[in-house]
């Protein structure tokens, strides 16, 4: 299983090959029809990468060809390895995902600040009552009447449950990463990147450029993400081929372990009992009877990703993009992965095992 993820491909079998090339095929058309300069694809069918390819362009105007090893800002994909991380602490006894956020070190300041000056689309109902907990916060739990009662994807709330981490172990964020999750899951073309911590320089010189398409229809280079800080809900470089070994980790039980990891992609339930779709760092949903845990992840006018887990059927869709392309303005307060052109192609496709 290890040996086909580092060569970052595995050979498809028997009449699968057909299913696995035809897909490439769509995925390229589908990028093409999108204007996405440059797409790199794995797809991992029990533990054993099927595919791994880049299609287009890394940089349009060096001719530089996107390929499986092309670096990319993964945006919102960094989500699921928090959730990882968090979950693997919480397996030690270091970490609680119900204690009260008013117990750690400038919430209460983060949180008045937010209701007061946070965008409003974020933090007009949030929650800052004494019962938040970090498993609300990791659950994107946080807006509406109460935590606890709705889903409400909130990037920025998320981003902040770094630092309950950090203030635990005592520990950077990004340090945990790279020792928690990176290192176990033999993950060496990822890294992560914030105002304090500049790129890895083989990662920089081979990262996939960032491109938009403008208002009069012209392909254009974009200036990428501005400097973060040291957060949980992006920050991660990574490759297809790396994204993959994350993968085979997961579901071998070398990062979490099973308990942990059907706990992290439990649907939330409101007091009313309706279904909240989104676990630890995941988005979580049924498509046509078919259970899947993915995570999307977008930068306005440079960069979008997919990563999309049909756990039942050990299938798994990893896609990353420099351009916005493959974002599909899933709604804050639901899960609608099937409306992705990717994600309903790779359906289609692989139907089953």
């Amino acid at each position: 299983m290890i040996a086909a993820v580092a060569a970052g491909v595995g050979s498809p079998v028997n009449a699968q090959e057909a299913d696995v090339q035809a897909f490439a095929a769509e995925v390229d058309s589908l990028r093409q029809a999108l204007r996405i300069p440059g797409l790199s694809v794995a797809v991992v069918r029990d533990g054993r990468v099927v595919l791994a390819r880049g299609f287009g362009w890394a940089d349009v105007e060096a001719r530089r060809p996107a390929t499986e090893h092309t670096p990319y800002t993964i945006a919102s994909v960094t989500k699921p390895i928090s959730g990882v991380l968090a979950m693997r602490l919480v397996e030690r006894g270091v970490l609680d995902l119900d204690r009260p956020m008013s117990s750690f070190t400038d919430w209460a300041e983060f949180c008045a600040e937010a209701r007061a000056d946070g965008p409003r689309i974020f933090f007009a109902d949030y929650d800052c009552s004494p019962r938040v907990t970090l498993r609300h916060v990791l659950s994107m739990q946080m807006n509406g009447t109460a935590a606890g009662e709705r889903f409400y994807y909130n990037p920025v709330s998320f981003s902040w449950a770094s630092r309950p981490i950090m203030q635990i172990t005592g520990r950077a964020f990004s340090d945990l990463v790279a020792e928690e999750v990176f290192a176990p899951a033999g993950m060496t073309e990822s890294a992560r990147r914030h105002r304090n911590l500049p790129l890895r320089a083989d990662l920089e010189a081979a990262m996939a450029l960032p491109y938009h398409v403008d208002s009069a229809g012209v392909l254009r280079r974009s200036e990428g993400p501005g400097p973060q800080g040291d957060g949980a809900a992006g920050g991660v470089i990574s490759t297809v081929v790396d994204l993959a070994r994350f993968d085979v980790a997961l579901d071998e039980g070398r990062l979490i372990s099973e308990a942990s990891k059907e706990e992290m992609w439990r649907a939330g339930r409101s007091p009313s009992g309706a279904v909240l779709p989104y676990g630890i760092g995941w988005f979580v949903q049924q498509v046509d009877g078919r259970r899947a845990v993915w995570h999307s992840g977008w930068w306005e006018q440079a960069y979008s990703a997919l990563y999309l887990k049909l756990p039942d059927e050990g299938l798994t869709l990893i896609l990353l993009a420099n351009s916005e392309g493959a974002w599909w303005s899933n709604p804050l307060d639901a899960a609608q992965v099937e409306r992705s052109p990717f994600a309903a192609a790779f359906l289609r496709r692989f139907h089953g095992r």
